[in-house]
């Protein structure tokens, strides 16, 4: 069977996939991007054990894979192996065109929930009164850890889209469909340059301190406090 793994809640497809793997002696583990077609023959159809039963791990083949022949033939190949376990892991959102072309596949589609977006969405200076229950909503599906990643994210965003003179662009930006990106500055306009450069700082110091295990307060108290000084 082939099973594919995505969505945008990259921390519970790869716990999801890590499960996979524990639950296999001996995983076999390739890279999307560079796994050939000689590689697939040597697993299913080489060597003495071509009768037993294998499970195949590839990860990033679907969306990051560049259209091509060979890539047109590994797909092939992987569907006339369906018998065995073969699971695809994408790091983001797997088109419906590209899932078409296992009819027969199990799809695990992890999302992430829509509070979250809300949450950060909802980033305004003097808003911190209102964000604080936004933000524990949001916990109530996710860890703290993965919201505060998620927040420094954003500040980072619109600290970049935050000067429209600036000609330099993180790559995440130039990925973005242009209603992604209006969106994103008509919240950084809600900042002064000055105040988004000092939130980031402030994030910055923030994960410095998780990661050194200096933070006074626990994360969760740490993120209500920044919040409310917004």
């Amino acid at each position: 069977m082939i099973t594919i793994i995505h969505g945008d809640d990259i921390v519970s497809s790869r716990n999801f996939l890590v499960g996979q793997k524990q639950k296999i002696k001996n995983p076999l583990e390739f890279n999307g991007e560079s796994i050939a077609i000689s590689d697939l023959v040597q697993i299913f159809e080489g060597g003495e054990l071509f009768s037993d039963q294998k499970t195949l791990f590839l990860e990033d083949f679907l969306t990051k894979r560049k259209a091509s022949k060979d890539k047109d033939q590994i797909l092939s190949y992987l569907s006339k192996y369906q018998n065995h376990d073969i699971f695809l892991w994408e790091g983001k959102e797997v088109s419906a065109k590209s899932l078409s072309a296992f009819k027969k596949a199990e799809v695990k589609h992890f999302k992430l929930p829509q509070s979250l977006f809300l949450f950060l969405d909802s980033l305004k200076p003097g808003r911190g009164k209102l964000l604080i229950p936004l933000f524990h909503k949001t916990l109530e599906n996710m860890e703290a850890e993965f919201v505060f990643y998620m927040l420094v994210r954003q500040f980072r965003l619109l600290l970049a889209l935050s000067d429209l003179s600036s000609k330099e662009q993180i790559d995440e930006i130039k990925r973005m469909a242009p209603w992604q990106k209006s969106k994103l500055q008509r919240q950084a306009f809600l900042f002064t340059k000055d105040a988004l450069t000092k939130n980031f700082a402030q994030l910055y110091a923030i994960d410095l301190a998780q990661k050194t295990g200096s933070l006074s307060l626990s994360l969760i108290q740490t993120i209500d406090f920044f919040l409310l000084d917004l």
